[in-house]
């Protein structure tokens, strides 16, 4: 059976204490997506709407996103994020906005859950300033694809597991 590091012995929450480990270089990647009409992702391309550049404020909130984790989820650390890196492939003929994010900290803990809801928070911004156009959009597939750091080594996502479960 799995173990859960975020509960105690008697199955109750907890913060994980991560004073022992050892400050090491950690960084992970996440991806996701947003689906949309090809003519939403063609004018999001353009830069065709009133609200302002799409992936630019995306890009900026996914930022914003990745160093408030430690206030958004419960459990998790507040950590020194040193650095965050969100890219976004349009694909007009698809109707789909790509969005990776990458994000690195010298630290304790991982940078798992940043990068998670860098994507999230960013597809949630893509939404939010394209809904006038499309409210039928949908968020798709985040996922974490690599980490690294830490005991627990480094784990990159299978490509051929891109599937949903």
């Amino acid at each position: 059976m799995a173990e859960f590091t975020h509960l105690d012995n008697m199955g109750k929450p907890r913060m994980v204490d991560v004073s022992v480990k050892e400050a090491t270089l950690r960084e992970a990647t996440a991806r996701g997506k947003v689906l949309m009409k090809p003519e939403t992702a063609q004018a999001v391309q353009a830069g065709g709407f009133a609200k302002g550049d799409v992936l630019t404020v995306a890009k900026v909130a996914g930022i914003m996103a990745a160093k408030k984790v430690g206030e958004l989820i419960p459990l998790c650390h507040p950590i020194e994020i040193t650095g965050v890196d969100i890219s976004f492939s349009v694909d007009g003929l698809k109707g789909e906005v790509g969005i990776e994010a990458g994000v690195k900290t010298v630290g304790r803990t991982g940078v798992e859950m940043e990068a998670l809801t860098a994507v999230s928070v960013a597809a949630l911004t893509i939404y939010d300033m394209c809904k006038s156009a499309d409210r039928a959009m949908v968020i798709s597939g985040i996922k974490l694809t690599r980490k690294s750091g830490g005991r627990s080594g480094t784990f990159v996502r299978d490509p051929g597991e891109d599937t949903e479960r």
